[in-house]
């Protein structure tokens, strides 16, 4: 909930995700309402409207606060510009909140088990106001960072537990320790904000709504290694998180945060912006510094780390947004409050964005220990359409899929890894009993083939001919043997291959091999696809005792080719039937098979 003001605040999602539900036409509607009903002189307050970030809870955008002074905060989801004078009249004029229109109980429960750090600024501060930063604790990290050396703000982010939010979960301050100690006076610093798993979105978000936030934790960086310039390599398809950002850039040149004098605090920093281009591969450290030299992203062998000898051969430092976004708040708290949050292995929390087969998709921050069960039942209330839960794939492309018996799993990197999967950036695909996990397989090894830079064989041809064996198997041409084939050839990439890409690639075969190999013997030995997944092997008929006349598939149906009458059951006409499953999708009582 937003904190209470002096002044009436509008606070309006105008994220990536606000924006794309209509969030302008929003703001302009209260601004046209206001203006209308003479508002301010009725209430006798300043009324602003403030542009946040995102509030996680995307799928019911546009999400917007209402902040009287005195009250609690009512926060109302899916607002169109329509709603708008009414929740003027009744509830800024008349203090009776439209009920019907205010966020569900979901969304108290959505919120109930987050414990929001690094987010607790964005949905609450307008994104691109300094002083609305500078309100709330803006810059007072790195002030305090400056009282101490350089190798003591190293000390007490290793004192905190920070491990880098990217994928690897190696030890933030032990990482910075490397590059202080390697000599020169010239060093690079790098946020890595090429953000590019399916579904994941989590650094766009930090980027959209609290970017003086990671200015902050890069110039805590910068002076503890001794650095004066540092990159954010952000993908060019974000391009409200870089127009936000560069904004934050400028402002702080302006006011002589950013440049030789650092807010008069006695070291030199600037920054600057690189747009790459959305290769995959970029997010592997050594390709994203070839690509900010302007070579193709490829990766190299390591060592020599980047450490000793990284952007332009000068020692380098590389972290990913959300773990400069932490480095602020253990400054602001201290190292031993961070380190009271998650487990013995995994200190702070964690943002996952949740996409697939579940009822509220968003982003979630949650403390590490969190369990993966909590994550989806209790914060975002379940499986869609109450179907039942059968797999989870977590960590990206390169992360594995975890089953049901998998769901107590702490979201902790040594709790995953155990359990055959990783915590990677965040990102989380939750599948239903309609979901086919060869097929799912496929899907995520088809695109780290496709994002592969190429550069060595395991990966390069490695991958193409697993990926082959995957598609004959879906289309129902699996032969024996092949299962062992995909495990031989899966370990033999993941120990040979140059980079963490192709290291990881296998991981959602190997994982979906564990745990529903008796899927892949279904598909080779019965050629049947369990999950009515796979078109090659569907044959579509309804279900007699199952259907409940309802109506909906021949509603769906975009070829006419189902029949039905009210009050009858439905029947499929195979001649004409091109098995698009959207029937299969509708139904909610599993009476197509």
């Amino acid at each position: 909930m937003a904190k209470t003001a002096e002044n009436i605040q509008i606070l309006i999602c105008t994220g990536t995700g606000g924006f794309a539900s209509g969030a302008q036409s929003v703001i302009d509607a209260f601004e046209a309402e206001f203006e209308k009903q003479g508002l301010e002189a009725k209430v006798g307050k300043r009324c602003d409207i403030k542009k946040t970030g995102c509030r996680g809870l995307c799928a019911n955008d546009v999400l917007v606060d209402v902040v009287i002074p005195g009250q609690e905060a009512v926060t109302y989801d899916f607002v169109t510009p329509e709603l708008v004078p009414q929740i003027v009249a009744e509830h800024m004029l008349n203090n009776e909140p439209v009920e019907k229109k205010v966020a569900g109980p979901y969304y108290s429960k959505f919120l109930e088990k987050q414990q929001r750090i690094i987010f607790s600024r964005c949905g609450t501060i307008d994104a691109e106001s300094l002083d609305d930063f500078l309100a709330h604790k803006g810059f007072t990290g790195i002030r305090k960072a400056v009282t101490m050396k350089p190798e003591e703000v190293i000390e007490e982010v290793k004192k905190s537990g920070l491990r880098g939010r990217g994928g690897g979960g190696f030890p933030t301050g032990v990482k910075w320790s490397f590059c202080k100690a390697s000599p020169g006076d010239h060093k690079y610093l790098i946020c890595n904000a090429d953000e590019g798993d399916p579904g994941a979105f989590m650094d766009r978000s930090v980027l959209e709504g609290d970017p003086y936030g990671l200015i902050e934790g890069m110039m805590i960086a910068a002076y503890a290694i001794g650095c004066k310039f540092g990159y954010v390599y952000c993908r060019a398809e974000y391009p409200l998180a870089i127009k936000r950002l560069q904004k934050a850039i400028d402002t702080c040149v302006e006011k002589g945060i950013l440049g030789k004098n650092c807010m008069d605090l006695g070291f030199e920093f600037n920054m600057r912006i690189k747009a790459g281009a959305g290769a995959f591969v970029c997010g592997e450290e050594t390709a994203l510094m070839a690509s900010i030299e302007g070579e193709r992203g490829m990766s190299r062998p390591r060592p020599p780390f980047p450490a000793v000898r990284g952007l332009w051969a000068k020692p380098t430092n590389i972290n990913n947004v959300e773990t400069f976004a932490n480095v602020s708040y253990i400054f602001y708290n201290s190292a031993d409050w961070y380190a009271s949050i998650g487990t013995e292995g995994t200190k702070g929390t964690k943002i996952f964005a949740l996409t697939g087969k579940v009822k509220h998709t968003g982003l979630v921050e949650v403390p590490a220990g969190t369990t993966m069960k909590e994550v989806i039942y209790d914060v975002c209330g379940g499986i869609l359409n109450n179907r039942k839960f059968k797999a989870v794939q977590a960590g990206g492309p390169s992360g594995g899929c975890l089953p049901a018996e998998a769901l107590d799993a702490e979201v902790d990197y040594d709790s995953l890894i155990k359990a055959g999967a990783m915590m990677g950036s965040g990102g989380l695909v939750v599948m239903d009993e309609t979901t086919c996990m060869v097929d799912i397989a496929r899907f995520f090894l088809n695109f780290t083939r496709v994002e592969s830079c190429g550069k060595c064989i395991p990966c390069r041809i490695g991958l193409k001919i697993m990926l082959e064996i995957l598609e004959r198997i879906t289309q129902g041409k699996g032969r024996e043997g092949d299962i062992e084939l995909l495990q031989d050839m899966a370990y033999d990439i993941k120990k040979s291959s140059l980079c963490g890409l192709g290291q990881t690639a296998p991981n959602p075969v190997l994982s979906t091999i564990r745990y529903f190999r008796h899927e892949y013997e279904a598909h080779i030995k019965e050629k049947e696809c369990p999950s009515h997944a796979c078109k090659p092997l569907l044959h579509f008929r309804v279900v007699e005792d199952k259907c409940k006349k309802c109506g909906i598939c021949p509603r769906v149906c975009p070829v006419d080719c189902i029949k039905w009458e009210k009050g009858q059951v439905a029947y499929i006409e195979r001649d004409k039937c091109t098995e698009c499953t959207s029937c299969y999708d509708a139904c909610r009582f599993m009476a197509i098979e």
